[in-house]
Order: C-alpha cells, then structure tokens, then sequence
C-alpha cells in the first residue's frame, strides 16, 4: 500500500474511534495535503470551520497560515497540514487526555509522511509531538532536533490574531522557515 493509501486507512480509524469523538462535534479532521511531504504544520485542533468542512485551517487562523506557507515558498499541495486532536473539542480548547490520544494518530501520519521539517504551532502542537511543554514566547523560532527529526517552534496562528505583537514574530519565523528550507 503506498503512502496515500496507508493515510486513508488512519482516517478511516480516526473516523471511527471513539476515544476521538468523546465530548467533541462535527466532522473529523484527519490532515490534507502531500502524502510525500517535507514540511508538515501541526496546530491544535479543528475549530467551528474546520468542523464543519472536515478541512484544517480553513477559518481566518487558516488564511494567515496558508498566507504564510506560500510567502516561504512553499505550495500548499505540497505540505501536509493537520492537528494531534481531529474533532472540534465542545469546550473549545483540547485537554491533555484529547491530546495524549490524538498523539497516537498523529505519530502514525509522520512515521508515514516521514517530513524533513516538522512546524509545531503552538503550545498544544509541541505537547501533542515532543510531549512537553515548551514556552512558545522564549523558544519560537528555534530548531529541536530530537530523535533524528528536525521541529521548528512557532506560535499558533490564531494567537497571532488574537495578540497582534505576535503576528510579527510569526511572519519573522515564517521567514527563518524559509531561509531553512532553502538550505
């Protein structure tokens, strides 16, 4: 089974797991993109939008994210872009449980993608793939290599809507991202 083939069977089991939908809504939201991926970003969870089409980052979190992808360089047909939790958590922010289980998913996706580059958006990202927690505001735009993987810390784009000091850090590490990827 190609890469493509062995994503849709874990959306497939993602969309059948209990454990998933335990106090959540809407459609799952397992990723989208490039099976073949050298940059993977993981948010958070889906929120009302993303719920509702089955799509990540598809709100205005979603259009700042997407801006910024293209603006280093990349194609957003060519990344794959997903969250550790896939169903829209009813009481808006993912617990550690909802994210400590999503990890399950969410390791199978990369062991398949297998990404040169993994973008951790926020603090849920870096505890839904390194499993701790890290201070987004003094560790953005740093470079993790852990266990022969590289993970670039960055904050979420939807608390760069919502404090707009740090929509210009985020754009300055989108621009760290950039010069990254063309090394």
């Amino acid at each position: 089974m190609d890469k493509s083939g062995l994503l849709a069977k874990i959306a497939k089991a993602i969309e059948k797991c209990g454990v998933c939908k335990e106090n959540k809504s809407g459609k799952a939201v397992v990723g989208e993109g490039s099976a073949d991926a050298k940059v993977i970003f993981i948010g958070e969870a889906p929120g009302r939008k993303e719920a509702a089409t089955g799509r990540p980052f598809v709100g205005r979190s979603g259009q700042l994210l997407r801006s910024l992808i293209r603006e280093a360089g990349l194609k957003e047909e060519d990344v794959y872009i997903t969250s550790p939790v896939k169903y829209s958590p009813d009481s808006g922010t993912p617990t550690v449980k909802d994210i400590e289980h999503g990890k399950i998913h969410l390791q199978k996706q990369l062991d398949i993608i297998a990404p040169k580059i993994i973008v951790l958006l926020g603090r849920v990202a870096t505890l839904g793939v390194l499993g701790e927690m890290i201070a987004i505001n003094k560790m953005h735009g740093v470079i993790i290599d852990k266990d022969d993987k590289k993970y670039f810390i960055t904050f979420h784009p939807a608390a760069a809507l919502r404090f707009p000091p740090l929509k210009e850090k985020l754009i300055e590490d989108f621009k760290k991202l950039k010069k990254l990827l063309e090394t």
